[in-house]
């Protein structure tokens, strides 16, 4: 009598009949778990293995490449909820927009922060101690009725970021992408502290969208691109700075095209080895500590005139 001949079963579910052997580890696979290889089939964790041993693609500044501009819609996202929020409580503009001193009246009123202020009034701003108003001045936007530009300042603002912010985003890797982003806001927000009227509300993501436009500039120079190209495009971001010093705040428009580009040069021009990723990041430790002296060297020149 013959012997019965060995049924083979897949190696991940022992109850499926599986004739067909993977071509790395040689176990046998059923239709489930088999996955197209350049030769034959390969398991799951075959695949997997070998995806940890290929060489993942990186930006020209040594990031991971981001295929979708996630990081921009969510930045975008950000700022269309802020606003929405404006126009359900606008008293959020008061509490959050860019401000270095100003006095609040017992009657509610605004006033200059100079010198000494009488009894029942109260400051607010950086010198109060609200140095988010840094960061969150950049997330706002002038309300509808208000102003020059009214709802058209954030549908401006948002169709730039999106043009300018997914080419960035593509460019530096998501990582490098935000840093820069957030410093370029940090750094408009300093320059309008340091050389604005300081009691003077501002709002608006230009100047993190300026430091994104630098940071194209810079990268594409460094990468040998079209200059005609990238030239007529500074050319315009420098031109719109210039109209904007009569409509806008163009101290924060300055002072994120200056941070953007700063950083980005330290992104591009890092050295291309092991060490790439620590000379970045200690640019960007570097200038957020800069911009973080500045404010509190102007926050504490403000309080000292006003003691």
């Amino acid at each position: 009598m013959e012997p019965e001949s060995a049924v083979t079963t897949c190696y991940r579910h022992p109850k499926v009949e599986s004739h067909v052997r993977c071509t790395r580890c040689e176990r046998y696979i059923c239709p489930d778990c088999m996955r197209e290889a350049a030769v034959g089939h390969q398991c799951v964790e075959c695949v997997k293995e070998g995806a940890r041993s290929v060489r993942q693609a990186r930006t020209v500044v040594g990031g991971k490449v981001a295929a979708t501009p996630v990081l921009t819609c969510v930045l975008i996202g950000l700022n269309v909820l802020a606003y929405l929020g404006e126009l359900v409580r606008p008293e959020i503009v008061d509490r959050f927009a860019m401000l270095g001193a100003r006095l609040v009246g017992p009657d509610g009123g605004h006033y200059v922060y100079v010198g000494g202020f009488p009894v029942g009034y109260h400051a607010e701003g950086l010198v109060a101690g609200e140095w988010e108003r840094l960061l969150t001045g950049a997330f706002l936007h002038s309300p509808p009725a208000e102003g020059t530009f009214g709802i058209a300042h954030i549908v401006m603002n948002m169709l730039a970021l999106w043009q300018i912010g997914r080419v960035t985003e593509a460019l530096l890797g998501r990582v490098r992408y935000l840093a820069l982003y957030l410093l370029s806001a940090l750094g408009g927000s300093v320059l309008e502290l340091l050389i604005a009227d300081p009691a003077a509300e501002s709002v608006g993501a230009s100047g993190a969208i300026f430091g994104l436009g630098a940071a194209y500039y810079v990268l594409a120079r460094r990468m040998g691109g079209d200059l005609r190209q990238v030239n007529r495009f500074m050319g315009f971001l420098l031109l719109w700075l210039l109209i904007s010093a009569g409509l806008t705040s163009w101290q924060g428009h300055l002072g994120g095209l200056l941070t953007g580009g700063l950083v980005t040069l330290a992104y591009a021009y890092a050295p291309r080895d092991g060490r790439r990723a620590l000379v970045q990041a200690g640019a960007c430790v570097v200038v957020l500590a800069l911009l973080a002296l500045c404010a509190w060297g102007k926050v504490a020149e403000l309080t000292s005139a006003a003691a």
